[in-house]
This record gives structure tokens, sequence and C-alpha cells, in this order.
């Protein structure tokens, strides 16, 4: 088979999308097919399966899209609160196009049924995969340190953590923020509010890290902390769980099917009290963290490989 990979140009390299489709694409590679990563938008000649990542949708013509197969990580019109109302009227046109739509999570499948009036039996849920990941073994210092790694963008809510925290100034914390800076003005906020609430000291702000630099900050880790107020599944939580770390997480997307009670906690996104009790009980007890870290490695290594969920894009992906 060949595939022929859409997406748009803007999408951040780093981000879980850009990491989605390069990884899969990879691995559909070593199952024997052909995949073209393009962000050229032309209807793909005959004998070519059009696959085309939500992020290049609106860019598409709706006549080349009815033999295309989309794959949506989550709606571009939830990309903000309130949602895009345009977008989604654009978006609900895109997707009645297409022939079959894929999604990274089953509850961004729910969600096109709900509301962008998709047909259950049209979509295709296949999660993320993960490679074999070392295990973070945790500090062990007095110190509780924290990681969110995360693009630098409102949707991410690293300002909600950096409230949060500031409400523990009677513990022994360091929060470590890293990521790419695609919202310069809330990144410089995020500097700014650190400052304001007296914390800048604790906060360690670092560029989006690759290789050897994201290992080392996984290595330095004891608690791994993301508070999005949106996300189709959440990739970034699935890799700390299966390198071993406790996690702190927000109500949404997979979220809640993907962290069990015991491997960390979940709280409503944007509440600053819920998430500051729960950072509480996780910063004063090791012993606690060690426990959940045990959880979470556990759950973690339940999660499917890429291999299986390239085998499953590729079945989808076969005209019916």
């Amino acid at each position: 088979m060949h595939v022929r990979l859409i997406a748009a140009a803007t999408l951040p390299a780093v981000s879980g999308a850009a990491i989605y489709n390069r990884t899969i694409a990879d691995n559909l590679r070593a199952l024997g097919h052909t995949v073209d990563l393009t962000t050229d938008t032309a209807a793909a000649p005959a004998g070519i399966v059009m696959l085309v990542d939500g992020s290049a949708l609106p860019a598409m013509s709706l006549a080349d899209l009815p033999g295309a197969v989309a794959l949506v990580h989550h709606p571009l019109s939830l990309e903000n609160s309130p949602p895009d109302l345009t977008m989604k009227r654009r978006e609900t046109e895109l997707f009645a196009a297409v022939r079959h739509i894929v999604t990274t999570s089953q509850q961004t499948a729910d969600r096109l049924v709900a509301d962008f009036a998709v047909p259950a039996e049209t979509i295709t849920p296949i999660v993320p995969g993960l490679d074999a990941l070392p295990r973070c073994p945790g500090t062990g210092g007095p110190t509780c340190q924290i990681l969110c790694l995360a693009q630098l963008i409102p949707r991410k809510g690293q300002d909600v953590l950096l409230r949060a925290l500031s409400r523990l100034f009677d513990l022994d914390w360091h929060l470590t923020i890293a990521g790419g800076e695609n919202d310069p003005v809330y990144a410089n906020g995020l500097r700014a509010l650190a400052e304001e609430l007296n914390i800048a000291r604790h906060v360690t702000f670092h560029p989006e890290a690759t290789g050897e630099a994201l290992e080392a900050l996984w290595r330095n880790t004891d608690l791994f902390a993301l508070t999005s107020h949106y996300e189709g599944y959440g990739m970034v939580w699935a890799e700390a769980l299966r390198r071993g770390l406790p996690v702190v997480a927000t109500n949404t997307g997979a979220v809640p099917t993907l962290i069990g009670p015991n491997a960390g906690v979940v709280c409503a996104p944007g509440d600053v009290e819920q998430l500051s009790r729960a950072l509480r009980r996780l910063i004063f007890d090791p012993a606690l963290r060690r426990d959940m870290a045990e959880e979470a490695w556990q759950a973690g290594q339940a999660l499917p490989s890429w291999r299986d969920q390239a085998e499953k894009l590729a079945a989808a992906l076969v005209p019916a």
C-alpha cells in the first residue's frame, strides 16, 4: 500500500500530533508499506491512499476528499475556549466529505459523533503506541522534582500549575517547564507569573528538548504534571506512565481511562484549589510517590506498541 500522509506545515515538530504522524509512518514502512509525509494538499494520484491529518484538513478542497481518510487528533475548533464556531462548521463539512476517519482516542471519536454528526461506523480509534522506554527511578533527593513537558500554549494550562504550586510555599519542590514557545506572549506571561507569585526561584524554563537532553529531563524527575484544559489523548502522560512516573493530570480526553487511580491524580481542568491539594499530598509523601510510581510502571507496560497500532491503521486504510 502507498500512503500519502498530509499535515499542515504549521504543525509543531514536537507536538503529539507530529510525533504520532512520524512514528506511525515509520512503523507502516517497517510493515512494508510506502509512506510519503508531505504538506502538499493536492489530491493524490490514483492508487495512493490519501491520509489527511486534521491540521491540514481546512486547506483541502472538498472535491478531493471523498476517497481520503482523515486522521483526527482532536478537532481544531476545540483548540481554544470558547470553541471556534466558524471552524466547527468547516470541520463538520470536511468530516462528512471523507470516506473514513481515524481518531487517536475513543473520546475524540465520541466527540465527533456527538458534536459533528459523524456516523460512528465511519470512525476507527487508534491510540498512540509506545516504544520500550527506560524506567525513571526518581531522584531520591529531598526536593520533589516536577516535570511539565508540553508546548507553551494556553491550552496546556501551565499557568494553572504555577498558581497551584505557589500555594505550597512550605514544601520542598522544583518545577521544570520544558517545551517549544509556540505562543511567545503566553510563554513570557508564564515567566512573569512565576515572578508575580514569588516562585521564580523554584521554576526552571527549559527550551524544547530532544535526544539526550530530553532523556536527562526525564531522569531528573520524581513527578510528572500537565494541567491541560483540553486534549484528545495525551501522549506525554502515557509516556510518563511507561517510564514509571506518578502523574498529575486533568480530566480531559482519554485521561480518565489512561490513568488509573493508583498511578496518579486527575483533577478538573482549571481547578487551582483541587490541583494544589493533590500536589501537596504527592510532594509531601515520597512513599506515596513510590507506590504510585510502581502502579504507573505496571500500567505503562500494558499500553500498546507502535507496531500494533500501525497494523491497525493499515487495516483501516484499506477501502471497504
